[in-house]
């Protein structure tokens, strides 16, 4: 259970950042929903970032988990999983006015921390 619950962490992560860069960054643009400027620059290499981050690290843990599957037994994986985590909530709080990635990151953070609890429990 452990494991898959490790799977589903880091398989929402990169889920929600293809998701969000689908929605924000290609969508917008395609449908030209905003105007050139800088403010639009902002925008896209904003959201980009973001989702881009989110994508890169899921795909790296899950790459990770498959390879070792104890791995949120380690003490330094789990403290880097969850500073990933803390700044992905701490920038949906400060740069980002709508909810959804905000809720994304909850919905990631409470996957980690069932899939760390049960990973604790079983060692």
């Amino acid at each position: 259970m452990a494991r898959y619950l490790t799977y589903a962490a880091f398989g929402w992560l990169t889920f929600t950042g293809v998701m969000h860069f689908a929605v924000d960054v290609v969508s917008q643009y395609l449908r030209g929903k905003r105007a050139p400027g800088p403010e639009t620059t902002l925008y896209y290499g904003l959201n980009s970032a973001f989702a881009l981050g989110q994508v890169l690290f899921g795909l790296m843990c899950l790459w990770a988990a498959h390879r070792e599957p104890g791995l949120l037994r380690e003490p330094a994986v789990v403290m880097l999983a969850c500073a990933g985590a803390a700044a992905w909530l701490a920038l949906t709080f400060t740069a980002m006015d709508y909810w959804e990635p905000k809720l994304n990151a909850v919905i990631f953070i409470a996957l980690l921390i069932a899939a760390i609890t049960l990973e604790r429990v079983r060692a």
